[in-house]
């Protein structure tokens, strides 16, 4: 007889989780873990979201949850979630559903009392795992616990199917490749023909929701290979025209050499392509600091000069692209230097030079002062600046 599979990562049971379990079995209802938390918790992957399924209906979950003393809100109560609140954290409880017809993103479904009908509408094999108030891990399809283990990333059952009921399966597809697969297997052939028949149904897609799903994926470690793999299949540049994958894998090597976290803007920067920003609505500040990163990476500034006026962190990241493009080696001498000059202050202030100067002259005079004392690095001091001369 085999031996049950099964998980005790100590953030799988939260204090809610449990009095949420609790409560639906007291009621004579079954609870399980899902998804994210138990696919993680088996691999020992950073936590995700706790979720819960049940095969008690919204009502039912409410009121045994009230009866408890717990909070509920509810939620998503149209597709049979509510969420549970108790000791300041949350989870989000969802009766088991089978899809009566799907359209989109938007569904409609039934309750079920069936795991199988409930694993069956989710999207990634590796995704429709269970677990039990004892941890014991369920995998109702057969499929999810060996493609995991395996590191295969795939589509349950029809991939067609499973992507026409909600496109953005198709991106969420090379984000689980980038973040689970194993790069020596290649990405899921049938998976990738079947996104790459789909391409229409991205520009229905909006942009709060593309912009999610690159963020996760380029913060990957290495999300160079499933990028690749995304171009190929034509997603990259029906999403972002003119995009490209050649240099993001450049950069991923360049950035582990000099030991940079991976970024998601400073990887976006290196797609190139049009400007991203309306697509993928970036907030102000990340459109600015895109644009900074194109503007930067195609100068020739030194790494002082950009350590003093945009900062260390932005100077990290023009110098890595620089490097990727192969402008220019990434020296981490030039790290330090673009550190230490984020750090200087400006000796002259704008009092030195009055009355004798006013106005735009002053400023202009202020500015060439600063220039020259960036040029020297730094080595001028404020007697040197003020003292006599052009």
């Amino acid at each position: 007889m085999t031996t049950p599979l099964r998980v005790d990562a100590p953030w799988l049971f939260p204090p809610v989780a449990r009095d949420v379990m609790t409560a639906l079995a007291d009621g004579g209802h079954q609870g399980w873990l899902v998804g994210g938390c138990v696919r993680n918790a088996l691999i020992g992957a950073a936590p995700t979201d706790i979720d819960i399924a049940t095969d008690a209906t919204p009502d039912r979950v409410t009121a045994l949850c009230d009866a408890a003393g717990l909070r509920v809100i509810p939620t998503g109560i149209a597709h049979g979630t509510v969420t549970v609140a108790s000791r300041g954290d949350h989870v989000e409880v969802t009766t088991l559903r089978r899809d009566v017809e799907t359209f989109g993103r938007h569904a409609t479904v039934a309750f079920s009392a069936r795991i199988e009908e409930d694993a069956a509408r989710r999207d990634l094999t590796m995704n429709a795992l269970y677990a039990d108030a004892a941890g014991t891990v369920v995998d109702p399809l057969g499929t999810g616990l060996p493609d995991l283990f395996a590191r295969r990333v795939r589509f349950i059952g029809d991939p067609h199917a499973r992507i026409a009921e909600d496109y953005l399966r198709i991106l969420r597809f090379f984000r689980f490749h980038a973040w689970y697969a194993d790069p020596a297997q290649g990405i899921d052939a049938e998976g990738l023909a079947a996104c790459a028949d789909h391409l229409d149904g991205l520009d229905a897609l909006s942009a709060e929701r593309i912009q999610h799903e690159f963020r996760k994926l380029l913060s990957a470690p290495d999300p160079a290979p499933a990028t690749a793999a995304m171009a190929a299949s034509g997603a990259l540049i029906r999403l972002l025209p003119g995009a490209g994958a050649h240099l993001l894998a450049v950069l991923v090597h360049v950035e582990e050499a000099a030991t940079l976290a991976p970024d998601w803007l400073r990887r976006l920067a290196a797609l190139g392509g049009e400007d991203p920003a309306p697509r993928l609505r970036l907030s102000r500040a990340d459109a600015a600091r895109l644009a900074l990163l194109h503007e930067g990476m195609g100068t020739e500034t030194p790494p002082h000069d950009l350590g003093y006026r945009l900062g260390a962190i932005a100077a990290a990241d023009i110098l890595a692209l620089r490097a990727a493009l192969g402008t220019r080696e990434l020296d981490p001498a030039d790290l330090a230097a673009a550190s230490d000059a984020a750090c200087r202050t400006f000796p002259v202030a704008a009092a030195d030079l009055m009355p004798a100067l006013t106005g735009p002259a002053l400023g202009q005079r202020l500015k060439a002062l600063e220039d020259r004392w960036i040029a020297s690095r730094f080595s001028l001091s404020r007697t040197d600046l003020l003292a006599p001369g052009p």
